[in-house]
């Protein structure tokens, strides 16, 4: 038997069906899907609805509970949200609303990458959260194109400029004269 918990396919819960409406010992069963007894135990407890164990209805019920356990926020609840409302309305930044929370121990703190995440989420389901943000989302000016005039020095030459008119950068001195 391996070792450690692994989910059941829906071939396995299949035969666990036929195998137990056969009426064969949970022993029987066990050896015969190379499982252990605690983990078929398991499995019948969590899936069986008001008809006993199906296994196409245990199939659904162990896929919703896979889907839910990985797209739910955990951190993301009541009072962290009406913090991170109330933080954002005074504009305090998302690292700022992180920090202080890992300092006040709220949930082991929340990211502000979560942060960010929420706020986003909020924007695309129609909430205005993002104009709580101080530059109200709005990403910063990038140096990408040639328009942009932040940081660059008004008449410099260009280094391509400099060489064609210096001759590729080296300046040739008259020859002197020998002194005796």
């Amino acid at each position: 038997m391996p070792k450690g918990y692994h989910h059941l396919t829906r071939d396995q819960r299949c035969q666990l069906y036929t195998l137990k409406a056969r009426g064969d010992s949970m022993i029987f069963i066990a050896k015969e899907l190379k499982m252990s007894r605690s983990s078929l135990y398991r499995e019948i407890s969590r899936n069986s609805g008001e008809l006993g164990y199906r296994y196409e209805q245990a199939d659904r019920k162990a896929k919703k509970r896979r889907y839910e356990a990985s797209h739910r926020s955990i951190k993301m609840r009541g009072k962290i949200i009406s913090i991170l409302k109330e933080k954002l309305k005074t504009q305090w930044s998302p690292e700022q609303i992180s920090g202080w929370m890992k300092k006040r121990g709220y949930s082991k703190g929340v990211s502000y990458e979560t942060i960010y995440k929420y706020i986003w989420q909020d924007k695309r389901l129609g909430g205005t959260l993002y104009k709580e943000l101080r530059h109200c989302g709005k990403k910063y000016n990038t140096r990408k194109n040639g328009k942009m005039f932040r940081g660059r020095i008004r008449g410099r030459i260009g280094v391509r400029k400099a060489r064609e008119r210096w001759g590729n950068g080296l300046l040739r001195a008259a020859p002197q004269e020998k002194r005796p």
